[in-house]
């Protein structure tokens, strides 16, 4: 229960620290970037220091470094199909997952195993 409540305080504040950068920042839309991922992920990361030394949230950091380069991949592939060949939505987003799920499931073979 207490890890429960330090975790909610930690992200708490580091959600609120990015909110504010955000907020500082113009235009709007770029600024959205650093509402929330980067602050999850730091939080997690901070946590799992504490919790499990720096070696496992080494671990935990390149899992996320990977994940991000196929979240990278499944957002040009969107922008790809739904901007340049004016694709429908729903379907997109939804068959482009399977090439996010690619691209990590190789990274994390090639790389992380």
């Amino acid at each position: 229960m207490a890890q429960l409540i330090v975790r909610f305080l930690v992200g708490g504040a580091i959600v609120s620290a990015f909110a504010l950068l955000a907020d500082l920042l113009h235009p709007k839309g770029f600024a959205g970037l650093f509402a929330a991922a980067p602050s999850v992920a730091l939080a997690t990361l901070t946590l799992t220091v504490a919790a499990e030394g720096p070696r496992y949230a080494a671990i935990e950091a390149r899992s996320m470094i990977a994940g991000e380069v196929a979240f990278i991949a499944y957002a040009v592939g969107c922008t790809y199909c739904l901007g340049v060949r004016h694709t429908r939505s729903m379907p997109t987003a939804v068959l482009l997952l399977a090439l996010w799920g690619a691209v990590a499931l190789g990274l994390y073979t090639a790389v992380l195993l």
